[in-house]
């Protein structure tokens, strides 16, 4: 071969092109997410404090989220990036480098993503201003810098006013044009949209104290109650429950009834008009305290798969949860949103047979009091709503049978449910044969020779019981 037509092989820079991938971070997630995503940190940050304990581990940490045309911002007092952690932080992505230590028990930050996703997701410039203790600085995300595209580095100065406590404010401008939109022309249906999120997402977590503020106004939690009778008798309502460990991986499953089984006419009108207590039915699944799903009423939970009904109106008061809780998030079955669930991980799929086992046990139940709904309400009402740390606290004091044929191994409570009471029939069928010769000649004698053997056999009877009702 010709040296001089010969190509001197090198090296191929395999470096991101900025803007695709600022465009790829941000095109598969909501923006109700991206801020979800951004309470995520407020609540890390809660974990990385070390400041929980108790019933309410979140009292006295807040998240204050305001939009407007030009703006968006989040404040939080939840302890603040320390400098130890700002390429954490503000790093694309996850480095594992050798050294670095573990990230606290209960945090969600798994691949590095969250913040910056959500900072492009809403606009073009921010403004990130954190304290915790004696680090205090700020760090600048300009529009020049997102379109430099071989630049990625971002200076950090001194923060120019001191926080009162530890925490993170990140304010957000040069919005993109659909997200200014949003917070102008759609504000009051996107404001409505968002609470209705984080109350039913968040809920379990502002439930345990924590404060979340939307333009001044708090938001109230949504959890899941279900009904508990704490009497020692058998045939009582109380929920299904399942708790395994595999894998690094602590799991809680419960299931039950929220509210009383629905009349006919109450689906009627829930179809006609869906109300609250729909929106309570199906799987909330929590991981590590966060909602990743909510109220789920889907094959992806169960529903309409291995013989379990498709989700109906008439199964409006089954509800359930399963948490997930591992100190490795990663060891979590989520997405990289952290608002979804990746079905196809073999411990989500174990535990989803559980799901259906719990679901079925009430899909059931429904089912044998048709007709008898007001019966069965009466039954349920004898339960006290308990929330899903009650029953946890409940569940101690209950017979669990260990099932070590399941996948994964486990402690099952299977309750006793109230069967329907179902009377004694008052009628029996008399059957027997006989010759028709012998059938035609008592017909005769009742004066028809062509009766019917049913209706030979009925006469005999009524004949034989008037005679026995004259000698009582």
């Amino acid at each position: 071969m010709d040296k001089a037509n010969q190509i001197k092989y090198e090296v191929l820079d395999f470096s991101p092109v900025k803007s695709f991938f600022v465009s790829m971070l941000t095109r598969d997630i909501l923006l109700d997410d991206a801020i979800l995503d951004l309470l995520d940190n407020c609540v890390d940050g809660i974990l990385r404090s070390g400041r929980t304990g108790g019933s309410k581990p979140y009292a006295g940490f807040k998240a204050e989220i305001e939009f407007k045309k030009d703006t968006f911002s989040i404040s939080d007092n939840c302890g603040g990036i320390p400098w130890s952690l700002h390429e954490y932080a503000f790093t694309m992505g996850r480095a594992s480098k050798p050294g670095r230590p573990p990230d606290p028990a209960g945090t969600m930050g798994a691949y590095g993503i969250g913040m910056k996703r959500a900072i492009f997701k809403m606009g073009k410039r921010c403004l990130i201003s954190t304290r915790s203790g004696k680090d205090q600085y700020e760090v600048e995300i300009t529009p020049d810098w997102l379109g430099e595209e071989s630049e990625w580095f971002i200076p950090v100065s001194s923060a120019k006013r001191s926080g009162e406590e530890d925490g993170t404010t990140i304010v957000i401008g040069d919005l993109h044009d659909g997200i200014s939109k949003k917070f102008t022309d759609d504000a009051e249906y996107f404001n409505s949209e968002l609470v209705g999120k984080i109350s039913g997402h968040y809920s379990f977590i502002i439930d345990k104290g924590f404060e979340v503020i939307i333009n001044g106004e708090p938001i109230k939690p949504r959890a899941t109650k279900l009904a508990f009778d704490r009497s020692r008798e058998e045939g009582v309502i109380r929920p299904y429950i399942f708790k395994t460990k595999s894998g690094g991986v602590e799991v809680f499953l419960t299931v039950g009834f929220t509210r009383g089984i629905p009349t006919p006419s109450e689906i009627l009108d829930e179809e006609k008009s869906p109300k609250y207590s729909s929106l309570e039915a199906g799987w909330t699944i929590l991981c590590n305290d966060r909602a990743v799903l909510y109220c789920d009423r889907s094959e992806l939970t169960g529903w309409g798969e291995a013989g379990i009904p498709r989700y109906h109106t008439q199964f409006i008061a089954i509800s359930g949860i399963v948490e997930f809780k591992s100190d490795v998030a990663s060891n979590l079955p989520t997405t990289t949103t952290k608002r979804g669930i990746d079905s196809s991980l073999p411990l989500y799929l174990q535990i989803k047979n559980k799901m259906r086992d719990g679901m079925r046990i009430f899909t059931d139940y429904t089912n044998k009091w048709k007709g008898r709904e007001e019966e069965a309400k009466a039954l349920i009402q004898k339960g006290e709503k308990l929330s899903f740390e009650k029953i946890k606290e409940e569940a101690q004091g209950l017979s669990f049978r260990h099932i070590s044929t399941s996948f994964p191994p486990g402690d099952q409570y299977q309750p006793k449910l109230p069967l329907p009471f179902k009377p004694e029939p008052t009628n029996r069928r008399i059957s027997f044969t006989r010759e028709i010769t012998k059938i035609r000649t008592v017909g005769e004698y009742f004066g028809n020779p062509d009766m019917a053997p049913s209706g030979v056999g009925e006469k005999c009877f009524n004949t034989i019981y008037e005679e026995a009702q004259r000698k009582k």
